[in-house]
């Protein structure tokens, strides 16, 4: 028995020798540089391929290079068929290409140590496409978490990282000595193993200025930007249908995350109770919609809490919870409501503001993060501080029948400008740019 012990004890530390030498390798490896083949062959790697807006970024990136002639895979830990973009299943342009491995490894350890289980998800993931596809692929989008960008040099391909925000920020901080301690090493490799990608793009100038304030090694590199577009012709085309607009409509279009600080519109529509007449006010409704996972537990938590917040503002006549929403409901919101509120601080980008543009319809937004680059403040929507009064001062701007030129006017100045800055047109051909630059180290002209 002690000899089999010492035996699977060899093995382990030889199999974690051997995964060292392959970081350090993948690391600081020469990739070889290629012309770009006649049909590029694309493959993404997604921790968890849900409907949030970075897996709404994975598919459009995937849809528009698949459009551009190229083939593409998408490698993911999870992808639920209930719970997923309408293009990965069924008849969906994705559907017959996204490879899922390692669903079984736990997401959390008894409700902890959640950024650790998606490293060693995604690294079993890795595992799996070094194994079965490499040869089946010529470069590598990755985004989320970096750890498996070294693992996919070693194998010879180049890597473009597509950054979101850093998660060494999003994670929750404490003043847990275990807690700094779990953080530090995890903080580190985010940051080791993001510099080491051949090509590193983000998506919007806020967060370039996050990801190179929180990571020293990438002050020096140079980080390009790559709007998350929306399919402004679609959007269009359908927001040209008759439709009437509900002129004392709000809409939130969020995940039901704390950190999305939905309460803000909910607290917005309470003190507009305050600047409206009671007959005014009598018809105002808000709507909280966007992605709800039932086996999320924030999600379930987040929902009580907003309801609890509705309950005390004693706002049930005005206020409607719709969770998880199909693509044509979302639509209907966005064509209907009189304003969108958007109420996250230093969000990465935020597409909401982008499609509610598109579609002709005004912003509320907090004055920080991507906003500031996608929303003309008073132009097409307003840029508020994050408080109720300011954003319900914004809100009685846009509110009834009498401010309909207001918003008819501010509507055709964000499809205008949806249209020049977040197509998926432009974002289409600057992605495969992109990705030929990252294959054959040229930049292109």
């Amino acid at each position: 028995m002690l000899l089999l012990l010492g035996l699977l004890a060899g093995c382990i530390c030889l199999a974690a020798l051997w995964l060292c030498w392959c970081f350090h390798r993948g690391l600081h490896c020469a990739i070889p540089r290629v012309p770009s083949p006649s049909r590029l062959r694309v493959g993404f790697l997604h921790p968890d391929f849900g409907i949030g807006g970075a897996e709404n970024l994975i598919v459009n990136a995937a849809v528009a290079l698949q459009q551009r002639g190229a083939v593409v895979t998408v490698f993911t830990a999870h992808h639920d068929l209930s719970h997923c973009f309408e293009e990965t299943r069924g008849d969906g342009p994705l559907a017959n290409h996204v490879r899922v491995h390692g669903d079984w490894l736990p997401r959390t350890v008894l409700g902890k140590l959640y950024a650790l289980c998606a490293v060693l998800r995604i690294l079993f993931v890795t595992l799996c496409v070094a194994l079965r596809y490499a040869d089946e692929l010529d470069v590598f989008v990755v985004d989320q978490v970096s750890i498996s960008i070294p693992f996919l040099r070693l194998l010879g391909k180049p890597v473009l990282f597509y950054g979101h925000f850093p998660d060494k920020l999003l994670s929750i901080r404490s003043n847990s000595l275990w807690k700094r301690a779990y953080r530090v090493p995890l903080d580190h490799l985010e940051e080791i193993t993001t510099n080491c990608a051949d090509l590193i793009v983000v998506n919007s100038k806020f967060t370039r200025s996050v990801f190179q304030g929180a990571f020293p090694m990438l002050k020096e590199r140079e980080l390009g930007i790559l709007y998350p577009p929306v399919d402004v012709t679609a959007l269009e085309t359908a927001a040209k249908s008759t439709v009437e607009r509900d002129s004392r409509l709000f809409v939130s279009l969020n995940r039901f995350e704390r950190k999305k600080n939905v309460a803000l519109a909910i607290k917005g529509v309470a003190e507009l109770r305050h600047m409206l007449p009671p007959d005014g006010f009598q018809r105002v409704k808000l709507i909280v919609a966007g992605g709800y996972d039932p086996l999320n537990v924030e999600n379930r938590e987040h929902l009580r809490e907003l309801q609890d917040e509705v309950a005390k503002h004693d706002l049930a006549e005005h206020v409607e919870f719709r969770t998880s929403v199909s693509n044509a409901m979302k639509l209907e919101l966005l064509r209907t409501a009189q304003a969108i509120l958007y109420t996250p601080s230093r969000e990465h980008f935020g597409i909401v503001p982008v499609e509610a543009m598109t579609c002709g319809t005004p912003v509320v937004a907090v004055r920080s993060g991507g906003p500031l680059e996608s929303i003309a403040d008073g132009e097409t929507g307003f840029l508020c501080e994050p408080e109720a009064k300011a954003f319900a001062e914004a809100m009685a701007k846009l509110c009834g029948p009498s401010n309909r030129d207001t918003v008819a006017e501010m509507g055709e100045k964000g499809r205008q400008r949806a249209r020049k800055l977040f197509s998926m047109e432009t974002f289409g051909d600057t992605l495969l740019a992109l990705v030929k630059q990252v294959l054959s180290g040229e930049k292109a002209a």
